[in-house]
């Protein structure tokens, strides 16, 4: 198997830079998060919408469609009236959580000292 060349983060092209615009927003890293929590069981919409603070359900359907559309989770609906919509990750969406996982775990080692840098500067 031959590996793919590393890539470079300044050309539009690069698989980092592309996976960053498809992944780099909280919404997207709180939903693979409440997903994660669940797996392997489905989760309602409406009980992504309420784990999730301050989405609005436009924003979290987007969030969903593009989960989906990029394989990293799947949706099923049940034909009921109205309809209930469920989610949950697939393998390659479990193997995402862990990256973020250490995002998070940065994020909450440092950014009280980001914050206190930030706040000299103003």
């Amino acid at each position: 198997m031959t590996k793919a060349p590393r890539g470079d983060l300044f050309d539009p092209a690069c698989p980092t830079r592309r996976l960053l615009d498809r992944i780099g927003t909280k919404w997207t890293s709180m939903a693979v998060k409440v997903l994660a929590e669940a797996a392997p069981e489905e989760v309602r919409f409406a009980e992504l919408r309420r784990r999730m603070p301050g989405v609005s359900q436009k924003m979290l359907s987007a969030t969903l469609q593009s989960l989906v559309r990029d394989g990293l989770a799947e949706r099923r609906v049940e034909p009921t009236v109205p309809p209930s919509v469920h989610y949950r990750l697939t393998d390659l969406g479990l193997s995402l959580e862990s990256a973020l996982a250490v995002v998070r775990d940065w994020a909450e080692t440092h950014m009280a000292e980001i914050d206190g840098v930030a706040a000299e500067g103003s």
